[in-house]
Formats: structure tokens, sequence, C-alpha cells
């Protein structure tokens, strides 16, 4: 994936992309539709300190982001937003402040499950390892401690992953599965609240 400067100046619409909260909250941008499907080539990885959403500064939560796979056919399941022209300064605008902490916007593709030849270019914000939430502990039972606690203005930080997982289910019901250090994550958190109220 490209960094984006000038993003499609001479088009008449933009798709975002959503892996994370998008995929199951209600966005808080002005969009024309909304269409799930996926990116190939990336896996969804909670490798990212949350310290303005789902946690603190003094006790960050754990996050979504992208990281790029050996396999250029692996999916990342999630929801493309189109916005219309006359919109897209806006919602950028938006949506670089909402993901201050970390996230950089990016272009690739979006193939709707819908309709796989239809590609669409498509915005993607992306936290890489050199940005100062990265978090370089990988173990997803470090990571699991760590959402366990974490609450922040956006909420508890379980509620996010069960949340995401809940909307994979649906949105995907063929596909989630894929996704196994998402819920593999969720088997770890609900093991540890079941261990936390014996």
């Amino acid at each position: 994936m490209d960094s984006v400067n000038n993003i499609c100046q001479n088009c008449n619409e933009l798709w975002v992309f959503g892996y994370g909260s998008l995929v199951w909250k209600n966005a808080d941008f002005e969009f024309e539709s909304s269409v799930a499907g996926f990116l190939k080539g990336f896996k969804r990885r909670f490798y990212q300190n949350s310290i303005d959403h789902r946690g603190t500064e003094k006790f960050p939560g754990r996050v979504v982001t992208l990281i790029k796979s050996d396999d250029q056919n692996e999916r990342v399941y999630g929801m493309g937003y189109k916005i219309s022209n006359d919109k897209i300064m806006k919602v950028l605008n938006h949506l670089d402040y909402r993901e201050k902490n970390g996230y950089e916007r990016c272009e690739t593709f979006f193939y709707p499950i819908n309709n796989e030849q239809l590609k669409k270019k498509t915005i993607v914000y992306v936290a890489n390892e050199t940005n100062p939430s990265w978090n370089s502990d990988h173990d997803l039972h470090s990571i699991a401690r760590q959402v366990f606690k974490a609450i922040g203005p956006s909420g508890d930080n379980i509620s996010y992953v069960y949340n995401l997982c809940n909307a994979m289910r649906e949105h995907f019901p063929n596909h989630y599965h894929e996704d196994r250090h998402l819920f593999e994550l969720e088997k770890l958190l609900k093991e540890m609240k079941e261990k936390a109220s014996e």
C-alpha cells in the first residue's frame, strides 16, 4: 500500500474500508452506501495500543491494525463505505482526526463480497510498527490480559473485541472462522471472564 497525499482528485466517489469498530458501529461520517467485502493480502491483528478510545495513556487498550500477509490472496473481511465526491475532504479530515493515534491513510482495493469483480479503489487506515502506539508484544495471552483490564472514553476493551466478533459472524457467516487471531482472542477473554466470576 502507498501513502495517499492527493486523494481521488478526478473521481466521483471514494470508498473507505473499515475492519475494526466500523464493522459493527454506525459510521460517524456521511456516506452514500455500505457493503460487506474484503481486502486481499493482509491480516487483522491486535498490535496497536489504544490510549484515546479503548484505553488510556496510563493503561492502554488494544485495537486492530493490518499487517501484510505472505499470501497475497489472504483476506481481511470488513465494511466498505462509499463517499460521494462532494463529501470526500470532509470525511477524510474527520477520519484523520479519529485515527490520529498512530494510523495513516493508505490506498488499496476493496472487493464487495456480492460482486468481487467490481473492485474499488479504497482508503484504509493502517498503524504500522513505526508509530508510537505500536505494541511489539504479539503474544495472544498478553494481548488478552491487556484487553481484559482496559477501559477508555469509547468503552471497555472487551466490548470492542466481542462486538467485532459478533459483527463478523453476522456479516460473514461463511468466512469469519478464517480470522483465527480474532476468535482465539475472544476465546481467551471468555475464559478469563468465567474464571474471574468463580
